[in-house]
């Protein structure tokens, strides 16, 4: 018999509760901060060498991120059914997805590295029509390309591990890589000891050589010390059709959801690229900035997929209201905190920086865009990717990014920017309002509970987990 909401509440222990969420979310928030952290030290490092090789990185790395949204779609789909089967404790199972989106997700680095490798010129005359920022970018992804590959094993492993609460290896393993990255790009960069000055050659060698170290710790845990979920070479191409079936209903609307999102991020940068350089090199910074005010968010975002899928594979549905409200509240406090900090370090970032006077006026009117959006940002990405693809509701992502992205912010902002001339502070404010149009959508579709739902089989696996 169903209980109702005030029995939820007296009947939950939420010191529990609390200890068990943090046990996942300070993992997860330092792994996204050591991540910000390896981008923060390319912008920072290239920053001070020039607004050219800054544009350029950074451009060039919109082909990673597009890639990457890939990964994060098959690991965020796969995790709809991976947390649920760990709440029924059947590891077997999560096995067999783990094969399944790395089959994928190789498939999806080898498109990539080769078009980085054979195609770079065309790749970044899609962000920039400056012949100096293309010069960079291409020098860039030559390098950075032969890293997809690693990055298609560790990120989707990681990410999996994450869905079955195993989340500090994660954190060790980016604080060796961001340690790798920083001291390798300050010495290739810089020519420090003796070792040539490279700049973005130097940035992109040190990206490369922490990739490898990333994938050398999680093949030694994965085939040494992970006794719970392993890797075997037959999942990777043997197919379990019904299987197969459920990975596909709920991992393609979510792969096609982070895929169009992340085009239409990298469709902002497309129209900041064509704005020029210092446009181009002010929002590589706010992007930053950004990015290291929701690594708690994120980290919120992410404890509370893993969290509610398992509380709704041991069929507990009520509960799962509850907590989705509690991780509501969590992700706005995280927001707000956010947002301060981010219009904090704005006279700070230009004051470091070595950018011309026009980037330090466009960087001040995007760290006050970025301070608001990412308040909305935490609340719909752990409503959209927290809660309800815990729940297998995956196509409603995905239609709400087609129609507030392509439908609202990126078709005004290209408007604004390539019809009517506008100024750049009013470009970008109106392609960063996306995440204010989702806002009421996603609040509405929460409080209507369809998003609850349970996605497992019953695979005849025992139901028990042997740590």
């Amino acid at each position: 018999m169903a209980k109702n909401y005030s029995e939820d509440v007296s009947g939950i222990n939420w010191k529990q509760f609390y200890k068990q969420v943090l046990v996942l979310i300070i993992p997860m928030a330092l792994q996204n901060l050591i991540n910000v952290g390896v981008t923060a030290a390319d912008v920072f490092m290239l920053g001070l060498v020039g607004e050219t090789a800054l544009s350029g990185a950074s451009l060039a790395g919109q082909i990673q991120f597009v890639m990457t949204l890939v990964f994060m779609g098959v690991t965020s789909g796969a995790t709809v059914l991976t947390a649920q089967y760990w709440g029924k404790g059947d590891c077997r199972t999560i096995e067999k997805i783990l094969g399944m989106a790395f089959r994928i997700a190789f498939l999806v680095a080898l498109f990539f590295a080769a078009a980085a490798f054979c195609i770079p010129d065309m790749l970044m005359r899609i962000y920039s029509s400056e012949p100096e920022v293309i010069q960079e970018g291409v020098k860039y992804l030559r390098i950075v390309g032969v890293s997809y590959l690693l990055m298609a094993f560790t990120q989707i492993y990681l990410n999996i591990m994450r869905s079955i609460e195993k989340v500090v290896i994660a954190t060790v393993v980016y604080s060796v890589s961001l340690l790798v990255n920083i001291f390798i790009n300050a010495v290739l960069i810089f020519g420090l000891f003796g070792m040539p000055k490279l700049g973005i050659v130097g940035a992109a060698i040190g990206t490369l050589a922490a990739r490898v170290v990333e994938a050398a710790i999680v093949f030694w845990y994965a085939t040494v010390k992970n006794k719970i979920v392993k890797i075997h070479i037959r999942d990777l191409f043997t197919t379990d059709k019904l299987l197969m079936g459920d990975f596909l209903m709920y991992s393609l609307p979510v792969v096609l959801n982070e895929l169009m999102w992340g085009l239409g991020s990298s469709a902002n940068t497309a129209v900041i690229g064509h704005l020029g350089s210092a446009a181009v090199a002010a929002n590589s910074v706010a992007q930053v900035a950004r990015q290291l005010a929701t690594v708690v968010a994120f980290g919120i975002c992410n404890a509370t997929a893993i969290y509610l899928g398992k509380t709704i594979g041991e069929q507990r549905f009520e509960d799962a209201k509850v907590y989705g409200r509690k991780f509501i509240k969590l992700s706005l406090i995280a927001g707000c905190i956010g947002g301060g900090l981010i219009l904090i370090a704005a006279p700070i970032a230009n004051a470091v920086m070595a950018l011309t006077p026009e980037a330090q006026s466009y960087l001040t009117f995007m760290f006050f865009v970025m301070s608001y959006f990412t308040v909305a940002q935490a609340l719909n990405t752990t409503l959209v990717v927290g809660v309800f693809r815990s729940g297998g509701d995956t196509k409603f992502g995905l239609a709400l990014d087609v129609g507030t992205m392509w439908g609202c912010s990126i078709l005004l902002g290209a408007l604004a920017a390539f019809v009517f001339h506008a100024p750049v502070q009013i470009v970008y404010m109106l392609l960063m309002s996306d995440e204010i149009i989702k806002l009421p959508i996603t609040l509405k579709r929460f409080y209507g509970y369809k998003w609850i739902k349970d996605v497992t089989r019953d695979t005849g696996q025992p139901h028990k987990i042997s740590i």
